[in-house]
């Protein structure tokens, strides 16, 4: 039987339309999918509720419409704080059960830590120290608010949830990173490897991808300039300031190596989603011509 072809998609973010509440106006869902699919992607994820329809005929509409399918929704949730976690299950129950109920009931829950809320985390983010980590305790509660995030939407929907590490949250270093998978149950918790948030946040995507290849259901393609890295280490930027500077520039002009890591994913036979983010916030460019480059690299990569 021959193995699929991996599929390459775009998200959201690409366009500006992140997670957080930044300057700026962003585009609608109906510009940022038409551009996708003129760029060449073949799927996207979701974005933040409420940016694509939030009724499943509609969604399922405008992505059939253009050709796209909808591989997964990003779901922060403050795991540090039990008492959060009650109503974290209840969001992701909500995601899942709308692209559930939209026909995508292979799309994955994409479980991050309520990124940039935390002060200390967001003004350091790329230069992580421990005495600004988590205790033992604290990570038993970051792991269990996970965990039980993950088997509400396995019970109820049958779907997978994977964890985005990123920075300006609590798992952005490599340590950290490995703290939480072994924490987590492989089988109920697995990871979205994000190349250029590692990248970021000191580690090497391609070691990562190696010794977590068991643990990865998806991935995402992001590329780190290390120029602006060190720029923002410098002058002491927040996580924000960083990403408007451009520390996630377009593929294949940051420090990213995509070449060897295209080859261990086909040498593995990955058979998921590669996902390309380039945060393009209002007034940094075009995301569609960002977005067309960075799809005409990947085919170089022979994806």
């Amino acid at each position: 039987m021959e193995i699929p072809k991996i599929q390459v998609a775009n998200a959201p973010c690409s366009w500006g339309a992140l997670e957080f509440d930044l300057e700026g106006e962003a585009v609608g869902f109906e510009l940022v999918l038409n551009e996708m699919q003129e760029t060449g992607y073949a799927g996207t994820e979701l974005g933040d509720w409420g940016f694509m329809p939030t009724d499943p005929g509609d969604l399922s509409k405008e992505l059939s419409a253009r050709n796209l399918e909808l591989l997964g929704a990003f779901v922060p949730v403050a795991l540090v704080k039990e008492e959060a976690h009650e109503d974290g299950v209840n969001k992701a129950l909500e995601v899942a059960g709308l692209m559930y109920s939209a026909g995508y009931k292979n799309a994955f829950i994409v479980l991050a830590d309520d990124n940039g809320s935390v002060p200390e985390r967001t003004k350091n983010a790329g230069r992580i120290a421990d005495e600004i980590g988590l205790d033992d305790e604290t990570w038993e509660t970051f792991a269990e608010g996970a965990e039980k995030v993950a088997l509400a939407v396995r019970e109820k929907y049958g779907m997978r949830t994977v964890f985005h590490h990123h920075c300006a949250g609590y798992v952005e270093t490599v340590s950290e990173l490995d703290k939480l998978m072994e924490l987590t149950d492989p089988k109920l918790l697995s990871l979205c490897l994000d190349m250029g948030h590692l990248a970021f946040g000191g580690g090497d995507p391609v070691a990562t991808l190696k010794k977590h290849y068991d643990r990865i259901w998806h991935v995402h393609f992001k590329d780190y300039d290390p120029k602006v890295g060190e720029a923002s280490r410098k002058n002491q930027w927040d996580y924000f300031e960083s990403v408007s500077k451009g520390v996630f520039c377009e593929l294949g002009k940051g420090n990213v190596d995509f070449h060897q890591i295209a080859q261990e994913l086909e040498k593995r036979n990955y058979q998921g989603w590669i996902v390309v983010e380039q945060d393009v916030l209002p007034g940094m460019g075009s995301p569609k011509v960002c977005a067309q480059h960075n799809r005409d690299y990947i085919k170089t990569l022979g994806l």
